[in-house]
């Protein structure tokens, strides 16, 4: 079946339900126009872009329009062939803004101008929509930022990453609902799967590489033969090596923001990503989905999936466990604060999960696990049979706390000082082992028998 005869209404259903037939293309654009109606932003954008033939909706919001998902953000793309029709992309975004906000009745969006890129981005607490003027790229090296000039849409799809991004509609004029697919692009989206636009896709880019694993696990598209080949070699080749560690960063935190997140990191680690990034970071399913079981609703799931990465650099290093985990967090241009909190959850693991199973009383666990972060304990718990302690802590014994504080006892005549922190310690140790009474007379007469 050629790309521009035929497309099942639904695509491909995320539940993989069998899809409906239509019989043509038209039909199945203005079910994209339908769907992105009632996106955020939908009827605005559709209302700019009524009377222009210039205006596209492009990749992967298409894409998920067309399996009836709703796009994270809207994609447009302004066709910049025609110099008659070109609009600037900063132009359109802020009188997309200043639409929103009317309806709104206050200001509600910020404007994100990229001169470089040709792009701009209105983000509210609705959603997001980017603007970008149709382009061509040239990378003047392999992994270097591309050089981008103004092009034609058909063009602009050539130079996307997948063919299932690679589809737009037109928003207006004669042009709306026109689906233009790339070559291949409505056959893979139909038989959920990823293919590279190009043979030197991922020389190019090398950061695709962590993109294809994103895409394989947020849609679960298998990835064509051909295409694993060319990751592959290109991995192989040291593709990754031509690349900034702040741009792969950037992908990896993408990754670790997914939903199906630890999905993303074992694809990851099949095709050889991980291991290209840093020859010891490992992602454990096994670790990772017992650690998750555990992690409370307060704890940070992509900070405890960085520090289950970074676990074998710290049990394998020696003297100083941090300094590699921090120094590959550092290249990779992670967040401080990440970095921070990963890498002493990694090492407060290693510790603890000796410790945990050791720890008979609630009093023990607080001793032992008070001063590291959450994520710590649940890999800890999951690294050996401490599970159960883990679980205790996390639960239970980290949410007791004293009826008393420090004003309390300086009103009973405690010096100010390091004294009135020891007897609040000492007074919670009794609370947690359940020594007291109830209430906070019980707590008072403790902390004064504590001369």
């Amino acid at each position: 079946m050629d790309d521009g005869e035929t497309l099942p209404g639904e695509a491909a259903q995320a539940d993989s339900q069998p899809p409906s037939a239509v019989t043509s293309l038209e039909f199945v654009g203005a079910e994209v126009v339908e769907r992105l109606r009632r996106q955020p932003g939908g009827r605005e954008l559709l209302e700019m872009a009524k009377y222009r033939q210039d205006v596209y909706l492009v990749g992967g919001a298409v894409r998920d329009l067309l399996l009836d998902r709703a796009p994270r953000e809207l994609d447009v793309a302004l066709d910049g062939e025609d110099l008659s029709l070109r609009r600037d992309a900063a132009v359109f975004a802020r009188e997309l803004a200043s639409s929103l906000n009317v309806l709104a009745g206050e200001d509600v969006t910020k404007v994100n101008e990229h001169e470089r890129f040709i792009t701009a981005g209105v983000v509210w607490d609705a959603g997001q929509i980017d603007i970008a003027i149709a382009r061509r790229e040239h990378y003047s090296k392999p992994g270097a930022l591309p050089e981008v000039e103004s092009t034609s849409i058909s063009e602009d799809l050539r130079r996307r990453d997948f063919t299932v991004n690679a589809i737009a509609v037109g928003l207006g004029g004669s042009q709306l609902g026109k689906l233009q697919p790339a070559r291949h692009a409505l056959e893979d989206l139909r038989e959920r799967r990823l293919r590279v636009i190009h043979d030197a896709s991922f020389e190019d880019d090398p950061t695709r590489l962590l993109r294809l694993a994103r895409y394989n696990a947020r849609l679960d598209f298998a990835i064509e033969e051909h295409t694993e080949e060319l990751a592959r070699q290109a991995l192989n080749t040291g593709a990754l090596d031509t690349v900034s560690g702040a741009r792969i960063g950037a992908e990896l935190r993408l990754a670790l923001s997914e939903p199906q997140a630890p999905d993303a990191l074992e694809a990851m680690r099949e095709l050889g990503v991980l291991a290209a990034v840093h020859p010891r970071l490992r992602h454990d399913p096994e670790l990772v989905a017992g650690a998750l079981e555990l992690l409370p609703a307060d704890g940070s799931k992509e900070v405890l999936l960085l520090a289950a990465l970074v676990l074998p650099l710290v049990l394998r290093a020696d003297g100083q466990p941090q300094a590699e985990a921090r120094a590959l967090l550092d290249r990779l241009e992670f967040p401080q604060g990440d970095r921070d909190r990963a890498v002493a959850a990694a090492v407060a693991a290693v510790r603890l999960h000796d410790v945990l199973p050791r720890c008979e009383r609630p009093a023990d666990l607080y001793e032992a696990a008070s001063e590291d972060p959450i994520e710590g304990v649940a890999l800890a718990g999951a690294l050996n049979d401490a599970a159960e302690a883990a679980r205790r802590w996390l639960e239970e014994v980290r949410h007791v706390s004293l009826a008393i504080d420090g004003r309390d006892l300086l009103a009973e005549g405690v010096p100010q000082g390091p004294e009135i922190g020891r007897r609040l310690h000492e007074v919670l140790l009794m609370r947690l082992n359940g020594e007291l009474g109830e209430g906070r007379d019980a707590e008072l007469a403790a902390a004064r028998k504590l001369s």
